[in-house]
């Protein structure tokens, strides 16, 4: 059984319809990455699953319970944590105390702590007693990162955490998501660079217009079946 699946996932925001019917499956110690062009509905389907959009009961199910009306403050409670896209640091807080608020709301004892994410991401260590705004964007984002994962997640959602960096960043970023997996969680990694959702991922789902337009493994996908997925056949 997976550990988190969507069933039949909608989602509207007033009369615009975002997603349609939208099946995906996360495994345990699996990474799965969901690739789509702007507007394919990846980030609505990221906030479905993290209850920041209210759904159907079933339409979300984690660990065999259904979690699609559950407030994201309970997902979160219950092991399910987001990166959201933007980062959405605390400007008046340290590096340290921005990594502090991702304990709030979930006591749990795991592998992730500060000595721990100091060590993943050594700058915010250096920095650690630096304001959150006063970094880079990549370290920034490594922030948002430590964040989620100080609250020791068993998922970990995480939206376009590539946008807008350099690739040598985002290099380093990525870097970090096989000793994540190793500390035991699943991951749901939705991305515009198909190249770098292909490196890391176990499955791929691509996305268009709120629909998933196609799935498999990286190997079985060729770059035309990709290409046709992500644009439309007329591209």
């Amino acid at each position: 059984m997976a550990l988190l699946q969507t069933t039949n996932l909608t989602a509207n925001y007033g009369d615009f319809q975002a997603l349609f019917g939208v099946d995906i499956a996360l495994n345990e110690a699996e990474t799965v990455a969901i690739i789509g062009a702007n507007g394919a509905g990846k980030t609505t389907l990221m906030r479905s699953i993290a209850g920041v959009l209210r759904n159907t009961p079933e339409a979300v199910s984690f660990d065999g319970r259904p979690i699609g009306t559950t407030p994201a403050d309970e997902i979160m409670a219950q092991g399910v944590a987001m990166v959201p896209e933007g980062r959405k640091l605390f400007p008046s807080l340290s590096v340290e105390e921005n990594l502090l608020i991702g304990t709030y709301g979930r006591k749990t004892s795991g592998h992730w702590n500060l000595t721990t994410i100091y060590e993943l991401f050594p700058i915010l260590g250096e920095r650690r007693n630096n304001p959150g705004t006063a970094l880079s964007g990549g370290q920034q984002q490594m922030v948002a990162i430590g964040r989620a994962l100080m609250s020791n997640p068993r998922v970990l959602l995480c939206d376009e955490i590539s946008l807008g960096l350099a690739p040598v960043v985002i290099k380093d970023i990525y870097k970090a998501v096989p000793k994540i997996k190793e500390a035991g969680a699943s991951l749901i990694v939705v991305e515009q660079d198909i190249a770098q959702a292909m490196a890391v991922a176990d499955r791929v789902y691509c996305m268009m217009e709120g629909r998933v337009t196609l799935s498999g493994t990286p190997d079985s996908l060729s770059r035309d079946d990709i290409h046709k997925a992500y644009f439309g056949a007329g591209h």
